[in-house]
């Protein structure tokens, strides 16, 4: 029963055990579910669950009949046209990063898109090129157009049937692209898309961070017009680097003031785009407006000829057919495109929840896999690359009044005039242009070096995280430097675990609310009981540490006790059977000075004998241990006689683990010191019960509901008429924590009302809230 009054409950309820609990309260018979089970729903079949896969599957089936044209078309419309703007430019920017020629990065922006419409579930991202996949993508491609035989000198017969190296790379890339896609697919249809939850956000956040890196390098040979070979293996970004300023003299003095002035232009715009975004209508489309200059200026001044730069070059108007796999490619990058299917996703899924979560929508991790895994396949069987979002083109057609995949519509359109009918407009285009274009979108990547400051103040492993996320993936390259980043983020949960913050907890304010006698003055702590929490879970790796926090916190080894009693039992029983030892009303009296104890030494292959539980029922008498024994035989004396094990915090035991704990309480329970464990769930005292824990040493008595439960099951077994304390834990020369003979106990504000052939007891506290 539980009443208020004021800022204050009143709790009255009997001290509950776990087994006086389950007395109590019968539980019910719940069936769990076999896979059998499992299969059959997934088998069963009506017209309900035929409806409910088919929206899942095409989530435009769900909101399009429920679009508002009045409302929304405009706001698409013109969202869609400045989407698609920039959609052709990043498409052409970044298959520069994919190191194939720009023309293919306009596939790239227009069938993502068109695939997302009808198979996607977010309304506001904006599907296709993104610069950190585009990066990943080309990697892979160069890596293996390196056994290109204009490239090496030697013939390969994988690559004997490509008239260039650049179709080689066309082919390699796409067939990349095909291989992520249908990882993404086989994932979403397994319905597996939790593994991103191994990249987290300080993991995401640095790896790109790092990319945006290789990024910026990548492009200094467009931006100098150098020719740089290239370098995929670890270290290769440093190799990069040396072969640019090596050739530093070689450059191109008309393409490095073109990029440096496009890339100056389009920052101070994006700039005033960023502060001005609440009184702009629409961002200004600084990216376009340049592009249409420098392609003016080309043309017009013949800079292809008169400077020698490196123009966007021939784009053929319209598609290509599509075009197979080359499956050669598959067993040579089936690591990187694991790694790119799963960035991608990730990438797009962060994205897309920002955006439901600001405009209220549901999302489906799995259907996402899908959209985007159909995006690929698509994309790639028309020569384009893999594909997720970028985050300044979802911000574009979002901040631009996109309210739906419609406005994704308009800008494949606007993707699709280009390709058709105005791409030769574009040939004259330096490349240098586009670089600066793809460097001018790094910024805000480049700018998560700010997440250090920030994630050290927070979380020191997260920070951690990203520092070692962003120099693997700097010095190793993306897919190594990702393997390695989830390998070390994967060791910093062990390290949590495996050390954790365990802590002695106390009485605070007189109450029954129990916390880190560090942390607290108004602390108070029976004498003679300790109360030891461990915030983690407790497995092989850590069950060690476990038992080294409890010895500190106790004070003493249990085991070292126990075979210290045991070998003075030895002694104290051969000294009895000898009739040399008397037991007195006073005490012990012993007929010997000393005794040769050479022979009750017991070497290492007898040392288990001193581990068994101490047998003193073939006495005559009782030992006390904490007594003096006779022939000053030393024996540590110990104060504690319970141990509360608050466990609320472990969410499970392995075997191993679960054979240590067992050995540690029975250490205990041998030296007399009653183990009690709290806190603990009902799964968690199943797996136990599974496992045979329990035996007739270690019960199910000593599980108990609270800390306060086992406090107060101690204070009525123990009988207490006034507890002590230590001298800091009195106030004014009175013990606050007082317990009388009568019927009531009081401790503090708190009144324990124990009734006969009754443990209930009355609560009465003031009302706390944790502030954090």
């Amino acid at each position: 029963m539980i009443e208020p009054f004021g800022n204050q409950y009143i709790v009255a309820r009997p001290v509950y055990s776990t087994n006086a609990f389950e007395e109590n309260h019968k539980k019910r018979d719940r069936h769990h579910k076999t896979f059998l089970d499992h299969l059959k729903v997934c088998l069963s079949c009506s017209p309900q669950k035929a409806k409910r896969i088919v929206l899942s599957l095409f989530p435009i089936a769900s909101w399009l009949p429920g679009y508002r044209l009045k409302e929304w078309l405009l706001s698409d419309i013109v969202s869609g046209i400045s989407t698609g703007i920039v959609s052709i430019l990043q498409g052409l920017a970044f298959a520069l990063l994919v190191t194939i020629p720009p023309g293919y990065g306009l596939y790239a922006a227009f069938f993502p898109t068109i695939i997302y419409l009808f198979f996607g579930t977010s309304k506001h991202i904006s599907a296709g090129p993104f610069p950190i996949l585009s990066m990943m993508v080309g990697a892979a491609t160069v890596k293996l157009a390196q056994s290109f035989p204009g490239n090496t000198g030697s013939s390969n017969n994988s690559t004997s049937n490509f008239s260039s190296v650049d179709d080689y790379k066309v082919t390699v890339a796409a067939s990349i692209t095909i291989l992520s896609g249908v990882i993404q697919l086989a994932l979403g249809i397994l319905r597996i898309g939790f593994v991103v939850i191994y990249l987290s956000e300080s993991l995401i956040s640095g790896f790109t961070t790092a990319a945006a890196v290789h990024v910026l390098v990548s492009q200094l040979k467009f931006i100098f017009q150098l020719t740089v070979p290239s370098h995929e293996d670890p270290f290769s970004i440093f190799k990069v680097l040396y072969s640019v300023f090596s050739q530093i003299e070689k450059t191109n003095i008309a393409d490095l003031v073109t990029a440096l002035i496009v890339l100056l232009v389009v920052s101070i715009f994006k700039e005033i785009n960023q502060r001005f975004k609440d009184k702009l209508p629409v961002p200004i489309p600084i990216e376009f407006i340049m592009t249409v200059i420098a392609t003016g200026v080309s043309y017009g001044f013949d800079f292809q000829g008169r400077f020698n730069v490196s123009v966007v070059g021939k784009m053929n108007p319209g598609f290509e057919p599509p075009k197979a796999p080359d499956v050669t490619v598959f067993q040579d990058t089936i690591g990187d495109c694991f790694a790119i299917a799963m960035v991608g996703f990730a990438v797009a899924f962060s994205v897309a929840c920002v955006y439901s979560l600001k405009h209220d929508y549901p999302l489906d991790g799995n259907q996402e896999l899908i959209a985007l895994g159909l995006s690929n396949i698509v994309c790639g069987a028309f020569r384009g690359f893999a594909g997720s979002t970028a985050l300044s083109r979802s911000a574009v057609q979002e901040s631009t009044g996109g309210k739906t995949q419609i406005a994704g519509l308009i800008s494949a359109i606007v993707v699709l005039i280009v390709i058709l009918a105005i791409g030769f407009l574009l040939e004259p285009l330096q490349r240098s242009v586009l670089a600066a274009l793809a460097l001018g979108n790094l910024k805000g990547m480049l700018m998560q070096f700010a997440e250090i400051c920030r994630l050290w103040r927070k979380d020191k492993y997260d920070c951690l995280i990203w520092v070692m996320t962003c120099i693997f993936t700097i010095v190793l390259g993306l897919g190594l430097g990702l393997a390695a980043s989830v390998a070390f983020q994967l060791l910093t949960i062990v390290f949590r675990t495996q050390f954790p913050k365990c802590s002695t907890l106390a009485n605070i304010g007189r109450s029954n609310i129990y916390k880190n006698k560090k942390d607290y003055y108004d602390m108070y702590e029976l004498k003679g009981v300790k109360i030891f929490r461990c915030p983690s879970p407790i497995y092989f790796a850590n069950i060690g540490f476990f038992r080294q926090k409890l010895i500190d916190a106790v004070g003493f080894s249990p085991l070292r006790i126990l075979r210290k009693r045991n070998k003075a039992l030895r002694k104290i029983r051969k000294l009895q059977k000898q009739g040399l030892l008397q037991v007195t009303p006073k005490g012990f009296i012993c007929t010997v000075d000393t005794i040769k104890d050479s022979d009750e030494e017991l070497d290492n292959n007898q040392i288990q004998v001193l581990d068994q539980p101490i047998d003193t029922t073939d006495l005559p008498f009782h030992i006390d241990w904490n007594d003096q024994l006779p022939l000053n035989i030393e024996v540590p004396k110990i104060s504690l006689h319970s141990l509360i094990l608050d466990f609320s915090a472990v969410s499970f035991l392995d075997v191993s683990s679960m054979r240590g704990l067992k050995s540690i309480l029975q250490e205990f329970i041998r030296i007399k010191v009653d183990v009690y464990i709290v806190g603990v769930d009902d799964d968690f005292i199943e797996k136990l019960n599974r496992y045979a824990f329990f035996d007739g040493e270690v019960k199910t008595s000593i599980l108990f509901l609270t800390i306060h439960d086992a406090v107060l099951h101690i204070l009525m077994k123990k009988d207490y008429s006034t507890s002590e304390f230590k001298p800091s834990q009195e106030k004014d020369g009175k013990i606050d924590f007082t317990i009388n003979t009568m019927e009531d106990y009081v401790i503090g504000n708190i009144r324990y009302q124990v009734k006969q052939n009754s443990n209930q007891h009355i609560i009465q506290r003031d009302l706390h809230l944790t502030m954090t």
